[in-house]
């Protein structure tokens, strides 16, 4: 008689956490706050151009996207950075046509080297502008073959640590130098990513919340598969995206013992998925987990006047304020529904500290789960294949 065993026993919290220890010891993206950024900050403060072109796709993106999209509404920069990440010809086009391509600095960002997308967009932006070391910086592993065009080329190179994945690459160059380029305070975000790793490795503050909420959520995947993050503020719509990423590419996989394992994120805004998504939520299928992130003060006091239209059901708060009491009605009707597992997220305010603090923590709470799932959580074979048909077919 033959049997696949195609179960796992979840390991103890303890173990766990002796595990996450080793996998520091290894490296990847857990030394990260501790780097020495005098070489970033040093050569960033002698660019000169307006705009800041980061061209790149997924990992290599989305990270420094979500935190210069969180604080640019609070935060007034001396150049702009924008962020050409797609093939689609439109797109391409409306983005170059809001700015002067010879007042760019072009940021090419691919670990391996060979992305297609990101290698396409590379050399149609040459045939617009001359692209040398005037006007350009590579980020890649050191060895990559746009490493190698960059050194013959006298372009600038920061490498990008072959054991540090895409989606894990936020605070590292991928993500500081160009948000360094426009003005972010990187040792400020770099701060808050200590704040985190440090509570957590010495099971503070950070550790319980991060392991139970991760053990949790395991525990129950059967039943509750899916995750919602619900964020109430329109400049956390690029930690939304990339927390679809982190979740899911890392996540998603077959683990040591052969079985599919998955969770499955969704993101939401607030107040505008109210009134969508959230009729699901509260009348659907019991399938969901929610996590809501409020910020308690997003640095405008701007009023709902008293005055004008003679309607009188709200005045006299801020937007902030309405904001934030949305969210609470939001929980409190979640909450009553007793069968919904929920938590809150509240960021004091809009900085890089707050940012880093909110996503570091969430790199870590993956590698628990992870962990946990006993699944490689750094790979992404899933992804693999249709990279190579691409390239076969091209």
């Amino acid at each position: 008689m033959q049997y696949n065993k195609n179960f796992y026993q979840i390991k103890s919290n303890h173990e766990i956490f002796e595990r996450i220890k080793s996998e520091r010891e290894e490296g990847g993206y857990y030394h990260l706050p501790y780097q020495d950024i005098t070489q970033i900050k040093t050569y960033t403060s002698n660019i000169s151009k307006k705009h800041i072109i980061v061209i790149g796709i997924g990992g290599s993106s989305l990270g420094a996207r979500a935190i210069y999209e969180f604080l640019l509404p609070s935060n007034t920069y001396p150049k702009d950075l924008l962020f050409l990440e797609t093939v689609d010809p439109l797109e391409i086009k409306r983005l170059l046509k809001s700015i002067d391509v010879n007042d760019g600095h072009f940021v090419v960002v691919s670990k391996s080297g060979d992305t297609i997308e990101t290698l396409s967009l590379f050399k149609y932006l040459n045939t617009l502008v001359c692209i040398d070391q005037s006007n350009c910086t590579i980020i890649s592993e050191k060895d990559s073959k746009l490493t190698q065009f960059a050194n013959a080329k006298n372009i600038k190179t920061f490498v990008l640590e072959k054991n540090i994945s895409g989606r894990f690459s936020v605070f590292s160059v991928a993500g500081l130098v160009p948000l360094s380029m426009v003005g972010v305070d990187i040792d400020n975000l770099l701060n808050g990513c200590k704040r985190v790793v440090d509570s957590f490795f010495k099971k503070t503050h950070y550790y319980q919340p991060i392991i139970e909420k991760a053990r949790f959520l395991v525990e129950n995947k059967s039943r509750f598969n899916i995750n919602v993050i619900f964020s109430y503020s329109s400049s956390l719509e690029g930690f939304n995206k990339w927390y679809l990423q982190l979740w899911a590419e890392s996540l998603g996989k077959v683990n040591k013992n052969n079985t599919r394992q998955a969770l499955t994120p969704v993101a939401l805004i607030g107040p505008a998925d109210q009134h969508s998504f959230l009729q699901l939520i509260i009348d659907g299928v019991r399938d969901k987990t929610m996590t809501f992130i409020k910020i308690d003060d997003l640095k405008d006091n701007t009023l709902i006047p008293k005055t004008g239209i003679d309607l009188k059901m709200v005045e006299g708060i801020s937007f902030n304020a309405l904001l934030n009491k949305q969210a609470d009605a939001t929980i409190q009707a979640i909450k009553e529904q007793k069968d919904i597992p929920c938590d809150v997220i509240s960021i004091s305010t809009v900085d890089e500290y707050n940012i880093a603090k909110l996503m570091f923590s969430y790199q870590l709470m993956v590698s628990v789960i992870g962990q946990f799932l006993q699944i490689d959580t750094y790979n992404q074979p899933g992804v693999e294949r249709g990279k190579i048909i691409l390239k076969n077919n091209l």
